[in-house]
């Protein structure tokens, strides 16, 4: 086994990538303080193609060189727009019959797992706050939950790795 080199992952460039066709998830980023955090979406939504993101809050947003450092140029690829108000981004969304997801430990949440997908559908996907999680407002008028099951001590994962976790599980089910 050889590692491959940089040249020889076939990667789109800029414009490729902005004329390909997306993978229809849409991310909504609420109230993420981390700037490492958002940055590391950013990179997440490039490499699956995904159609959006959605900032919100006070989520920092494009130029800004802590976000640069962690998404490494993915701000220029992934379409973004930033919102104050994410109720507003969920209600508009939910009115183009876009599916709206939070994730998010609540009563009757879907495991990951068990979380099905409908064929020709688009799914946003709405990540809270660091500490306080998907605002209880937000949960209220999405179409669900998704949660993803964890069985250590920590009952809590950094918002990107669940980012990962989530749209990798959700890309596979679209695409496979």
């Amino acid at each position: 086994m050889r590692k491959l080199e940089n040249s020889e992952l076939e990667r789109k460039t800029v414009t490729a990538f902005k004329e390909a066709e997306k993978t229809p998830i849409i991310i909504i980023l609420d109230d993420i303080r981390s700037l490492n955090n958002i940055g590391s979406v950013f990179r997440t939504a490039d490499a699956f193609l995904v159609e959006k993101i959605y900032l919100c809050g006070i989520t920092a947003f494009p130029p800004n060189k802590e976000i640069h450092k962690t998404a490494l140029g993915a701000t220029e690829t992934v379409t973004w727009e930033h919102h104050n108000d994410v109720l507003e981004i969920i209600s508009n969304l939910k009115k183009e019959n876009i599916g709206v997801y939070a994730i998010e430990q609540v009563e009757n949440s879907t495991f990951l797992q068990d979380f099905s997908i409908e064929k020709n559908k688009k799914y946003a996907l709405v990540f809270g706050n660091e500490v306080y999680g998907v605002n209880q407002k937000a949960i209220e008028i999405c179409d669900g939950t998704i949660e993803i099951p964890q069985l250590g001590t920590k009952h809590s994962l950094n918002i990107a790795v669940s980012a990962g976790i989530v749209v990798w599980d959700l890309f596979q089910k679209i695409k496979y």
